[in-house]
């Protein structure tokens, strides 16, 4: 079974833009990573195929087996486009706060959905109750196999070995790189890239308030995708010189902003990272290169990043009093 060819080789290679609208006014330069771009519509394309491919070499993957996986979303539908091309059964255990777009992609795909709808009752986190959904699924099913982006070395060697040195082959050893925090898998990998060639790059990762990774408060978090209610296995101290924490309104109000100066429609954690560099334009010097992941695509956001109604329910801000104030007071200081 070969995991090439096809639809595989448009993973990797996306664009990196310089952002001179957002930024414009700022005395540093701001790339973004489009990893959007990626045929999945995301940055977890990479770590799915890394994963994948890597298991079939070892024979832990054949014709037979039957992938499951814990997401929030990106990597379910990562994964589901590649058991689509490989002709594999594909089940991807969720939860609540996955969005219905993310759900209609991976059944378009042919993937399952499977539903965990009540959180782990010791930590009230649904990460837990959906893992031990997965170990229930594995099991249960003949000839399954948990890909575990939380566990698996292969998730950050993809980010290492392609989107790291992507971004080190255009920019060289940048000054600053903003990155949000999940599974921890891109972080570490572009830590890893970066701190194996000496370079004195700032690693900022962009946590969201809520998230437990690096010892925050645990809260509710709305959005999939930026931190996490326990500690992934793929955390290391290392992996960041700096945290950056940003609110759920922070990430709506960066894509409103990367919308309107850009013409980027890009997901809540790209929001959040806009935001994280905002808030630290004030301590950038003058002349510095920032290089900015941007993991997804807007467009699976529509019904709650993009939609004012949802936004000023659930977050309690009413978009229609903003007024551009975002590029210009926010971002243009």
């Amino acid at each position: 079974m070969q995991l090439e060819g096809g639809i595989i080789e448009a993973i990797g290679g996306t664009p990196l833009i310089r952002l001179g609208r957002l930024f414009k006014n700022q005395p540093f330069e701001v790339y973004g990573k489009m990893e959007w771009m990626n045929p999945g519509g995301s940055a977890k394309d990479r770590p799915a195929l890394f994963m994948l491919r890597e298991a079939i070499r070892r024979g832990e993957v054949t014709s037979d087996s039957v992938i499951i996986e814990s997401s929030s979303g990106n990597l379910a539908i990562s994964l589901a486009q590649l058991c689509c091309y490989l002709g594999l059964r594909f089940i991807c255990v969720v939860d609540p706060r996955t969005t219905e777009q993310h759900k209609q992609i991976i059944r378009s795909f042919h993937g399952e959905i499977d539903l965990v709808t009540e959180p782990d009752a010791e930590t009230g986190e649904f990460l837990p109750a959906r893992i031990r959904r997965v170990g229930e699924l594995v099991g249960q099913i003949p000839n399954a196999y948990w890909t575990n982006q939380y566990g698996s070395p292969d998730n950050a060697k993809a980010h290492m070995e392609t989107t790291m040195s992507e971004i080190g082959d255009q920019l060289g050893p940048i000054d600053y790189l903003f990155c949000g925090v999940s599974s921890c898998g891109t972080i570490r990998g572009c830590m890893e890239y970066i701190r194996s060639r000496g370079w004195p790059t700032q690693i900022v990762a962009v946590d969201v308030e809520g998230s437990v990774i690096f010892g925050g408060e645990k809260g509710s978090r709305r959005f999939p995708g930026l931190g996490a209610g326990i500690v992934p296995s793929l955390y290391k101290h290392e992996v960041a010189d700096l945290v950056m924490y940003v609110s759920d309104l922070d990430c709506v109000e960066g894509c409103r902003a990367l919308v309107r100066s850009e013409a980027i429609l890009a997901g809540a954690s790209s929001g959040g990272v806009v935001s994280a560099i905002r808030k630290m334009s004030g301590s950038i010097p003058e002349g510095a290169v920032c290089a900015a992941i941007l993991p997804d695509r807007g467009e699976r956001y529509l019904n709650t990043v993009y939609n004012d109604e949802w936004v000023q329910k659930e977050i309690g801000s009413n978009p229609s009093t903003w007024h551009g104030r975002l590029e210009h007071d926010l971002f243009t200081r």
